[in-house]
């Protein structure tokens, strides 16, 4: 990884921005990399020397190391903290950090995850939170024989606004919620891991054998889907907006006004257009080269 400072911040914030201890220890995959796309990280792999990423970038997820720690140097008794756990998958060594682990009255297990996040997280919450700690109850249940029964995410939210709360009740009322997660049975947890592995154990396989990558999903590429609106002819605003062009149409029917018309929104692939893949210059799918050339 290579890193610019464009904002010419001052040498020790560039120093603290860039300073990583992060590891997965001795392991194949991590529970972050096992549940993202297996083409990203065989690509991050293969380019880590020809990725740049400004450091102005990296300030939120250095914000969230640092609210980890501070959260972590003060655990009572009964928390396990920043815990790093393995188990074996079809021989590959799977490991994931848990941040805490608080032990229950009945002798099983909550696990707790901090993220320093956006209040649009919390309101229209997030499917990757669901597999990350599904997943980290199924290492602990694995790795320790210890039941898990809750997980939990505590949110720091960085956007929060006071003035928005008091006006709206379905908007977070402080700037540090908690989050319950739905805990899958342990069937369910135990399959999606064995296919998350299965996938990512493919996906390496054909990158030796000269095999294509495997492609991303819409959901690995963000993808937000087309909506139709409805527009009066010369103004910029829509009337309303609809998820098809048949609700759009029948709305326009139902009109007296003689200018309406509908206009499809493209819907586009946000982690690859908006520049959150830091190898998209790299992926054909995205339409990119092994060399970084689009």
């Amino acid at each position: 990884m290579n890193y610019t400072n464009h904002t010419n911040l001052p040498q020790p914030i560039f120093k603290a921005l860039t300073h990583s201890d992060y590891t997965k220890g001795h392991s194949n995959r991590s529970v972050s990399q096992l549940i993202d796309s297996p083409r990203v990280q065989i690509l991050r792999k293969e380019h880590d020397d020809q990725i740049t990423e400004d450091v102005s970038d990296m300030v939120w997820s250095v914000l969230g190391t640092s609210v980890h720690k501070m959260f972590e140097e003060h655990q009572p008794d009964g928390h396990i903290v920043e815990e790093r756990l393995y188990a074996e998958v079809d021989n590959w060594v799977i490991s994931g950090a848990i941040d805490v682990q608080r032990s229950e009255s009945d002798g099983s297990v909550t696990v707790l995850d901090y993220k320093c996040t956006s209040v649009w997280s919390v309101i229209f919450g997030k499917k990757e939170w669901h597999k990350q700690l599904n997943f980290y109850a199924w290492l602990v249940e694995h790795s320790k024989d210890t039941s898990v029964s809750k997980l939990q995410i505590v949110t720091v939210l960085r956007d929060w606004q006071r003035s928005k709360a008091s006006q709206d009740s379905e908007y977070p009322q402080a700037p540090i919620m908690i989050v319950d997660i739905p805990l899958w049975s342990r069937d369910e947890r135990d399959a999606y891991v064995r296919e998350r592995v299965r996938i990512h154990q493919e996906a390496e396989f054909s990158r030796l054998t000269g095999e294509d990558l495997p492609l991303c999903s819409d959901d690995e590429r963000w993808k937000k889907e087309s909506t139709f609106a409805v527009m009066a002819k010369g103004q910029k605003r829509a009337k309303r907006v609809f998820s098809d062009r048949q609700s759009a149409e029948d709305y326009i029917a139902t009109q007296s006004a003689t200018n309406l018309g509908v206009e499809e929104r493209v819907g586009k692939c946000t982690r690859c257009e908006d520049n959150w893949c830091r190898v998209a210059q790299f992926c054909d799918q995205h339409g990119g080269s092994e060399d970084g050339d689009r």
